[in-house]
């Protein structure tokens, strides 16, 4: 059976990126490509490595565009997803913007100052839900879905490291650092991001617990069944193109010796989520390119704290590559159709 995929926004990163997936899963073709301020160019101008479709002309974003579709796949910006989704019939539409992740209106208004458009099925199969069934009820959400708000990308890698240690540790003490790649501010031309203002230079940002993810972590968090969920969350960009290197830390309450076996089970049977040998810690360059997650844990005696790390690609793991898995479950498909753990190196 093959599948009809629009992608709006197809000239950004996570349009981009999402294409670049579906070239290579084997129940789709690829229909109407969209854009706003670069309709009427070709794709080639935005995407050249994408050789397959650089001749394909971006058209409006528009209902009449994007219809007889049967997914549709939203990379608009933070605000612009709404209005689209709202007259689309008939698709199964799916957001990798932020307008329907987040739960609570007023955590939407206060990190967003924007009314709130409502909530989807969260799209980020490996969320685990507080007791029995806790690694299948997420997908089974989204075999049911029509509409999908794909997770962020921070989000994804905080909430992978942390999840499995929901219960053993006091999540209203959670710190988290990432190191993060330029990809993950936007196509957006803007001087701090210019490579004589980046190379060389690591950076941070949304400083004083302001970075729009932190609901959202905290949401995933209380999900898997956290009662006070709290996260002090600070990013910092780093010269790399693509990645994310997540540091989570928390204090241990739980049992020492039950650390490791809670992110052994929580990993088992993961598709794209592989917690490492002992002693071998997470990279970004192992998992660029790959819709791979991988995940360490360690426990810092010193400070009575349990370490987790994540590394994971934030435009494949944190975009494209979970936006895939959710249409794969949400259509029917084995969640790993048209995906790879395999990277690419040096």
């Amino acid at each position: 059976m093959t599948f009809t995929v629009a992608v709006a926004g197809a000239s950004g990163y996570a349009g981009g990126e999402v294409l670049r997936l579906l070239l290579g899963h084997p129940h789709v073709e690829i229909g109407a490509l969209t854009a706003s301020a670069n309709a009427g160019t070709e794709l080639g101008r935005h995407h050249p490595h994408l050789r397959a479709l650089a001749g394909r002309v971006l058209v409006e974003t528009t209902t009449e565009n994007l219809s007889g579709a049967d997914v549709v796949f939203l990379a608009l910006p933070h605000g612009a997803s709404g209005a689209v989704a709202a007259e689309l019939e008939g698709a199964v539409v799916i957001d990798c913007g932020a307008d329907f992740r987040l739960e609570d209106a007023a955590d939407w208004e206060a990190f967003y100052g924007s009314p709130h458009a409502g909530s989807w099925p969260y799209g980020f199969p490996e969320l685990r839900h507080a007791g029995e069934g806790a690694a299948r009820e997420q997908r089974e959400i989204l075999a049911r879905a029509t509409r999908i708000a794909v997770t962020g990308c921070n989000v994804a890698a905080v909430t992978l490291a942390l999840q499995p240690g929901v219960g053993l540790v006091d999540a209203s003490g959670i710190v988290a650092t990432l190191a993060v790649g330029y990809s993950g501010a936007g196509k957006a031309p803007k001087p701090h991001l210019m490579a004589a203002e980046a190379l060389g230079s690591a950076a941070p940002y949304a400083v004083g617990g302001t970075h729009r993810h932190i609901p959202e972590i905290e949401q995933n968090l209380r999900t898997a069944g956290a009662l006070n969920p709290r996260v002090a969350f600070q990013p910092i960009l780093v010269p790399m193109s693509r990645g994310i290197l997540a540091s989570v830390t928390a204090p241990l309450t739980g049992d020492p010796a039950e650390v490791r076996p809670a992110w052994e089970a929580a990993c088992a049977g993961e598709p794209f989520v592989e917690l490492l040998p002992e002693g071998e810690w997470p990279t970004t360059a192992a998992v660029a390119g790959a819709n791979t997650a991988l995940v360490q844990v360690a426990v810092d005696g010193h400070a009575g704290r349990v370490i987790a790390m994540c590394a994971l690609d934030n435009l494949v793991k944190g975009t494209a590559g979970s936006a895939i898995q959710a249409m794969n479950l949400a259509l029917g498909l084995p969640e790993t159709t048209g995906l790879t753990t395999v990277g690419v190196a040096p």
